[in-house]
């Protein structure tokens, strides 16, 4: 399952349980969901501008993106850190990528890819905000 996929569920899930009434948000469940999205429109922008760049600085905007969703997930419990885990999860394909060659050394598992799998990154992180923001909304 792709990475857009597997956000689009979470987010799924996410305005159920607000909508049910499962998931009832506390100040700090706001504040911190919109600290978040701030955060995350900060280091991965709109498509046009994340596409021009070099694959070296698309890479480090992805990593900088899951630095703020760990960071927002050590700051909280229940069903917030549980939406956070699981956007974690879903990036965790990132962890693996490098935007440099091997230069004949070892790459500690790592794997060079391609324009497509940036993009859906990007994408992915993009819906995490509009889904932080309704989170915010609620």
């Amino acid at each position: 399952m792709d990475m857009r996929r597997v956000v689009a569920v979470l987010a799924e899930e996410a305005m159920q349980q607000l909508q049910d009434q499962l998931w009832k948000l506390a100040a700090s469940d706001r504040a911190l969901a919109s600290e978040t999205e701030a955060r995350l429109r900060n280091v991965v922008g709109p498509a046009n501008s994340q596409e021009a760049l070099p694959q070296i600085d698309r890479l480090e905007h992805l990593r900088e993106a899951l630095a703020v969703l760990a960071i927002s997930l050590a700051r909280t419990h229940g069903r917030m850190a549980w939406f956070l885990s699981g956007a974690l999860n879903a990036l965790e394909p990132v962890l693996r990528w490098r935007a440099l060659p091997a230069e004949g050394g070892g790459t500690f598992g790592t794997v060079l890819v391609g324009p497509e799998e940036y993009t859906e990154a990007e994408e992915a992180v993009r819906q995490l905000q509009d889904t932080l923001a309704r989170i915010t909304a609620a």
